[in-house]
C-alpha cells in the first residue's frame, strides 16, 4: 500500500510530514549539533509549540542542567537553552546534587510557569521536592525552595493539569519509597501543596508516574522499583482522582520491559478530536546505567481502546501526523513509509575508509570504519530513490555503531548541502542517528558521511535508510 492511500484511510491531513519519523532508540541530533538532552522529561504546548524539558546526563549522574527544546512538528528540534544550571556556592543546585524528573506547569491565574523537580544528595536520603518560577516556559527559572511535600519522602514525581473544577488544579504525583505512589493538590499558584492528606495513595511501590485524562477517565502510568534497569511498566485507572482506582496492569508486550524503556511521560498532542480526546504519545527513557549520556528515547503511540491502554513497539519509526507551521493535524499517526537500506560497504569509498567487521550488522556483517581522521576517510552512497514531491521533509537514518563512551560526530552531506551529526555510543550496538532533509524526486540523490574535520573519527557505518516518501 503506498503511503497516501494509507494516509486517507487514517484520515491524516497534512501528507506534507509524510516521512518526518520518530526513530525510538535513535540518536536525534537536535539544532545544537548534539544529541537531545533531556532526561526524565516532561512537555509542555504553549503557542503552537511543544517544549521538551529535561535532565542534561551529558556528565553522567549529577546536577549539570535542566535544558529546554522546541519543536513544532515533535521530529525536529531547537536548543533553547538550560533552564536552571548548576550553582557554584552548594545549595539545592550545587555541586555533587540529583536534580531529576523535571516537569513543567501553566498558572492560568498567575501567567506564570512553574517548575517542580526532585531534590536530592548522592546517596538519594534528602528526598524531596523543589520548585522554580519563570514568566516564560523556556526563560531562566528562579528556583525557590525545596521540600518533603506533606512531610513524606518524595523521589520520581511528576505533574498533572486537570480539566474539573474551573479548568486548572494541579497535582503533585510523588513517590512515597515508604508508603507507596501518592497524587497531593497543588495551591492556587501551583508553588505549593494544600495542607492535609493527599488526593490519593497507592500502597505499592511504583515510581516514575505519569497522568492523563482520556475519556473522562483518569490513567496513571509508572515503573516498578528496579534501579536504571528496565521492567514492564503498569497503569491503573479511575473515574476519580480520589478513589476508586484498578488494580496495576502492564501496557506494553508481557516480557518487554517496556520496549527496555521507563515511563517518563504520556502526551496528547494535536487538535482534539469528535470526542473531545487527543491522540497520545509514550514517552520513555531508554537509560544506560554505566554510560548515562548515551541514554535515548523510546516515544511510541499509545492506544487506548474501552479502559485498555496498550502500546506496540515501532523500533523502525513511525509518523505522527503534525503541520510544522502550526503545531497541528490529524488525531492520527501512521506507521513508516517502505524504505530503501543501502549498504555502506557498497559504497564509495575514498581517503582511509574501509570496510571493517560488524557482527551485529545485518548487511553481511560488515560495516565501513576510519571515517574521517588525517586522511579524511568518507563513503559516498549515490543513486538514492526518493518518490516524495518536492518540499517534502524526509527522515533519513545513518546506521552505525560507535564502541566509544562519548559521542562521535560526522558530516553529512546530502545533494550539497552539509550536516553536522551525533552518534552516541552503542557499546556493540548497531543504532540509527536521524537526519531530517529534502530529496529530489528520482534516483538522483547523493549522501556523503565524512569525519567531522581537524584529524577526528566517525562512527563505523553500516548503511543510510531512506524512506521511499
Amino acid at each position: 500500500m503506498r503511503l497516501p492511500t494509507l494516509i486517507s484511510l487514517l484520515g491524516l491531513t497534512s501528507p506534507i510530514t509524510a516521512s518526518l519519523q520518530i526513530v525510538p532508540g535513535g540518536t536525534w541530533t537536535a539544532s545544537n549539533n548534539e544529541h537531545l538532552n533531556a532526561h526524565g522529561a516532561g512537555l509542555i504546548q504553549h503557542n503552537n509549540r511543544y517544549y521538551l524539558i529535561g535532565e542534561d546526563k551529558s556528565n553522567g549522574t549529577v546536577f549539570q542542567n535542566i535544558n529546554c527544546y522546541s519543536s513544532s512538528d515533535l521530529v525536529q528540534w531547537r536548543f533553547e537553552g538550560a533552564l536552571l544550571s548548576q550553582t557554584p556556592n552548594g545549595g539545592d543546585i550545587g555541586p555533587n546534587r540529583i536534580v531529576e524528573r523535571p516537569k513543567v506547569i501553566y498558572n492560568d491565574k498567575t501567567g506564570k510557569f512553574v517548575m517542580w523537580l526532585h531534590i536530592d544528595n548522592r546517596d538519594y536520603s534528602e528526598a524531596k521536592v523543589g520548585v522554580a518560577v519563570s514568566d516564560t516556559v523556556c526563560g531562566r527559572y528562579r528556583y525557590l525552595r525545596s521540600f518533603r511535600p506533606l512531610g513524606f519522602e518524595s523521589r520520581d514525581m511528576g505533574l498533572f493539569k486537570d480539566d474539573d473544577g474551573g479548568g486548572g488544579q494541579g497535582y503533585l504525583l510523588t513517590e512515597d519509597r515508604r508508603n507507596g505512589l501518592r497524587i497531593n493538590r497543588l495551591t492556587d499558584d501551583f508553588l505549593d501543596l494544600v495542607p492535609g492528606s493527599s488526593v490519593h495513595r497507592w500502597n505499592e511501590k511504583i515510581e516514575s508516574p505519569a497522568l492523563i485524562k482520556h475519556q473522562g477517565r483518569y490513567y496513571m502510568f509508572g515503573s516498578k522499583l528496579t534501579g536504571w534497569d528496565p521492567n514492564d511498566n503498569v497503569y491503573s485507572h479511575s473515574t476519580s482522582l480520589s478513589g476508586g482506582w484498578s488494580s496495576w496492569q502492564e501496557f506494553a508486550d508481557d516480557g518487554s520491559n517496556t520496549y527496555h524503556s521507563q515511563t517518563t511521560y504520556i502526551l496528547p498532542y494535536g487538535p482534539y478530536n469528535n470526542n473531545n480526546n487527543k491522540s497520545l504519545m509514550y514517552m520513555g527513557d531508554r537509560w544506560v546505567s554505566t554510560n548515562l549520556q548515551a541514554s535515548t528515547y523510546i516515544w511510541l503511540p499509545l492506544e487506548i481502546t474501552g479502559t485498555k491502554p496498550w502500546l506496540k513497539n515501532r523500533p523502525s519509526g513511525w509518523v505522527p501526523n503534525l503541520d510544522p507551521a502550526t503545531g497541528t493535524g490529524s488525531t492520527s499517526w501512521a506507521v513508516a513509509p517502505a524504505s530503501n537500506t543501502y549498504p555502506a560497504a557498497s559504497a564509495r569509498l575514498s581517503g582511509s575508509a574501509r570496510s571493517v567487521t560488524c557482527n551485529k550488522c545485518a548487511s553481511n556483517r560488515a560495516a565501513v570504519g576510519y571515517i574521517g581522521g588525517a586522511e579524511n576517510g568518507s563513503l559516498t552512497v549515490s543513486n538514492i530513490r526518493s518518490d516524495a514531491e518536492p518540499g517534502v521533509p524526509t527522515t533519513i537514518q545513518i546506521r552505525y555503531t560507535n564502541g566509544d563512551k562519548n559521542p562521535r560526530y560526522a558530516i553529512v552531506t546530502v545533494n550539497g548541502q552539509q550536516h553536522r551529526l551525533a552518534f552516541q555510543g552503542t557499546a556493540g550496538d548497531v543504532k540509527a542517528s536521524v537526519l531530517h532533509v529534502q530529496l529530489k524526486k528520482g534516483s538522483n540523490n547523493e549522501i556523503v558521511v565524512a569525519g567531522p574535520g581537524n584529524g577526528g573519527w566517525g562512527p563505523d557505518v553500516e548503511g543510510v535508510v531512506v524512506p521511499l516518501l
